[in-house]
């Protein structure tokens, strides 16, 4: 969410997804948000798309249907972005872990990559009538499998249930090694990416009269 200013941060990573990006106040007694953005990792569903590579959203299937992001917040994204793609996002309640899923949720929808947050950022927009963005980049490609240990942890965002779940299924080791370094190579591009949007990710848009902490 972006308030003001339009001041955001990335939000924290989680092990696979990425909570959306946070906005916070850029000053007190601020008019109202500009706008949210949905800034973070997905799984891939396009097969061209590799770990690293960034998706700036045309729109976000959710439950509700599709929600549109704002045109000319998006084209900035692009602008600004070297190398980043436009495409389609779809919003899970619940990752897909596998190179089958991933595939039937490319070949129904047409969408370029998922994630479990960015439906709940469009619909919100949506509700409060504000500006919508998303920005998410590949964390595991199309043909990768997401191990089940590496989602053990996917709720309390801690080391240990992935540890137990490795302990438990030692096998996992090596893929969720690979994963990790996954991750590592999407946590960069993320960094950069907020590197070259600068403070306001790209929006430019006028604060709203919605009071920020009806959103919160």
């Amino acid at each position: 969410m972006l308030e003001g200013p339009c001041q955001a941060r990335p939000g924290q990573q989680g092990s696979g997804q990425a909570r959306p990006g946070q906005a916070r106040p850029g000053q007190q007694g601020s008019a109202g948000w500009a706008g949210i953005i949905s800034f973070g990792c997905a799984g891939g569903l396009d097969p061209d798309l590799a770990c690293g590579d960034c998706v700036v959203a045309t729109a976000v299937l959710t439950p509700d249907g599709l929600v549109a992001t704002d045109p000319d917040w998006s084209r900035a994204l692009l602008d600004r972005l070297p190398g980043a793609r436009p495409g389609l996002l779809a919003g899970a309640d619940a990752p897909l872990a596998t190179p089958v899923a991933k595939a039937a949720l490319w070949r129904d929808a047409g969408a370029a990559a998922v994630d479990m947050e960015t439906h709940a950022a469009a619909l919100a927009a949506r509700r409060h009538g504000l500006p919508f963005a998303a920005c998410r980049v590949v964390l595991d490609p199309a043909w990768r499998t997401v191990p089940a240990a590496a989602l053990a942890g996917l709720d309390t965002g801690g080391i240990w249930p992935v540890l137990r779940a490795l302990a438990r299924g030692p096998g996992q080791v090596a893929s969720v090694c690979v994963l990790a370094g996954e991750a590592w190579v999407a946590r960069r591009a993320l960094l950069r990416a907020r590197a070259w949007l600068g403070a306001g990710l790209g929006c430019h848009c006028p604060p709203s009269s919605v009071p920020p902490s009806s959103l919160l």
